[in-house]
């Protein structure tokens, strides 16, 4: 019998988000953006919260085309008199109504005292349409895949490092988390990456050749932890450097991939041009290369383990509110750290090390700078640098 070690934990009860209380987010006159990848929990997030409000509520979801006439018409007596009576006005999926962003600001800025809430599963129209209209008008935030100091509130420290494994091949969707076979999880992945990860893509953008799309996420999938240029990608799938781009812009606006930077203080001896390429969720990258081997049959471990570590460490600098720049730093003679954080004027480096065995810190790293830290991230510390 297989052993699932968090799901029995964790199937009665819901799942503790970071931003569960919302109160202090939604303010009058005021509209508040959530938005994140799919599947993540937003529309429950935002249900969640409703479902205790005492005020009186308005909810319409973005796939109604009833909504889009009146919350698109840009028409302010048409808006005010659509939420005439509503404290709070709740849209689900607000980025397939067009022009929202201008119904939002035409909102707060005439009907006393009201509030938004608004979910977006993408970036693309949402963040495209609300970030003029909106400025100074609206809080963002951003939820992802279940973070580990979120499992926290239904785990101990000992419990967690006990499902480690299972986090490595089958990532942090909520409903992966609580399934309760690896059959379960891997039909969950695999119907998540079909269906519902070029969604957004396919919606908004018009694409030639999704096959293109999916060969170059393969590419990227299998070169975590590498640099890889634009030039290397356009030759292997056989199309422009403009396309490539283009491709890897709208990966990373559907919160598919997150790209890091080389970090560089312009010495002639690192590298800058390239990009490492991240997937938001380890389950995820595991579908898209059909691998959902165990761990100890697999030999990307190193790979697994530095992606979990790079999108955990971003879900804590978003939830907790602190905020760094994120590069790697390699040097043409091959030196290198995994993780660069820019922030308060230091540098800080860390290295992502599977097996805890001795390392040193690279000599030119602390020659070139000198007030900068270096750590190694291994199984043993590695929730005191997520959590």
């Amino acid at each position: 019998m297989e052993k699932i070690f968090y799901t029995r934990k964790m199937k009665k009860k819901k799942i503790y988000r970071v931003f569960q209380k919302l109160d202090s987010f939604l303010k009058p006159n005021k509209a508040l953006i959530i938005q994140g990848p799919r599947q993540v929990g937003k529309t429950t997030l935002m249900e969640d919260f409703l479902s205790t409000s005492s005020k009186k509520i308005k909810k319409v979801t973005g796939d109604d085309i009833i909504v889009h006439s009146v919350l698109g018409s840009r028409s302010l007596k048409t808006i005010v008199t659509f939420c005439e009576g509503n404290e709070i006005i709740a849209i689900d999926e607000a980025q397939k109504i067009p022009h929202i962003g201008i119904g939002m600001k035409l909102m707060v800025d005439n009907i006393p005292g009201i509030r938004i809430i608004a979910t977006g599963s993408s970036s693309f129209e949402l963040a495209g349409q609300t970030g003029e209209p909106l400025t100074g008008r609206k809080t963002t935030l951003m939820l992802f895949p279940i973070a580990q100091m979120e499992m926290l509130h239904h785990m101990n420290r000992f419990e967690l490092k006990e499902s480690l494994n299972d986090f490595l091949v089958y990532g942090s969707y909520p409903t992966v988390i609580t399934s309760e076979t690896s059959i379960e999880k891997v039909d969950l992945l695999n119907e998540l990456a079909a269906s519902f990860l070029f969604k957004d893509i396919l919606d908004f953008e018009r694409i030639r050749s999704p096959q293109i799309l999916i060969d170059l996420l393969r590419l990227l999938a299998f070169q975590i932890g590498s640099e890889v240029s634009i030039n290397e990608l356009s030759q292997n799938l056989k199309i422009d450097n403009k396309t490539v781009k283009r491709y890897i812009e709208l990966l990373e606006k559907a919160y598919i991939i997150l790209t890091l930077r080389g970090y560089s203080g312009n010495l002639r001896k690192e590298i800058s041009k390239k990009a490492k390429y991240y997937f938001y969720d380890n389950g995820i990258r595991n579908a898209v290369i059909a691998n959902f081997n165990p761990l100890e049959m697999r030999n990307d471990k190193g790979q697994l383990w530095e992606n979990f570590l790079v999108i955990e460490r971003l879900k804590k600098q978003v939830y907790s509110r602190f905020y760094a720049n994120n590069f790697f730093w390699r040097t043409w003679s091959g030196k290198e750290v995994d993780f660069v954080e820019e922030r308060d004027g230091k540098l800080l480096g860390y290295e992502f090390k599977w097996s805890s065995k001795t390392k040193r810190p690279p000599r030119l790293w602390l020659d070139s700078y000198p007030q900068a830290t270096w750590e190694v991230v291994d199984r043993a510390n590695y929730l005191d640098f997520i959590t």
